[in-house]
């Protein structure tokens, strides 16, 4: 069992990488491997609607989101991180986020992959952000994991975050739900399979003529 962990922010080492490691070492503590991807640090464009995906099964950009595709494919879950910048998530990661999950929609079934969002930010703006990310979760029948508190930690360098004692009770217990999760859904994928997702309507109100 894998969960890929997605670090969206440029500084390897701040805040988020804190956050990030916190859950990553109760994950491990719980068996379950984990696989960290930096994107914050990557030149990562934006999509532009040419469905070359569409036919190509990859994006037509040849970049960390088609080298992530084949491990987001075999994960059981996806882990993304962010700090927060004007109440949003680093602009490159939502690039990324919107490639991989485009690009993949037609490749990968995320039918039960675990999500779960974490913010850093200084003082606020962490709630309107884990909302973007969440975004992408809920519209991939991903179950979202959640904590004992909004899945955030404060500070402006690493060495803060060492004192928001509440943010990393919060990551470690997110982590163990993140292992339960896992577990359970990967017993029940055994068991009865995974819940019949229906796709056949799409709303449109075109019309011809």
């Amino acid at each position: 069992m894998k969960i890929l962990v997605i670090n969206g922010s440029p500084h390897l080492d701040g805040c988020t990488d804190r956050a990030l490691r916190e859950v990553e070492h109760t994950l491990i503590e719980n068996g379950i491997s984990i696989e960290r991807v930096n994107v914050g640090n990557k030149d990562v464009r934006g999509c532009i609607g040419c469905n070359f995906c569409r036919e190509h099964g990859q994006c037509v950009f040849n970049d960390i989101v088609n080298e992530t595709a084949p491990k987001f494919a075999e994960a059981d879950g996806m882990i993304v991180g962010s700090p927060v910048y004007y109440a949003g998530c680093n602009g490159q990661l939502l690039a990324f986020l919107d490639r991989l999950f485009y690009s993949t929609s037609g490749t990968i079934d995320k039918t039960m992959k675990i999500g779960a969002a974490i913010l850093s930010s200084r003082r606020a703006g962490s709630t309107s952000a884990l909302d973007e990310i969440n975004k992408y979760f809920t519209i991939s029948a991903m179950p979202i994991a959640s904590s004992t508190y909004w899945n955030e930690v404060h500070g402006f360098t690493a060495e803060d975050v060492e004192a928001d004692l509440e943010g990393l009770q919060t990551m470690r217990n997110l982590g163990r739900n993140i292992a339960f999760l896992t577990k359970a859904i990967t017993h029940a994928k055994s068991g009865a399979g995974i819940p019949k997702q229906e796709r056949s309507s799409f709303t449109s109100f075109h019309t011809e003529g």
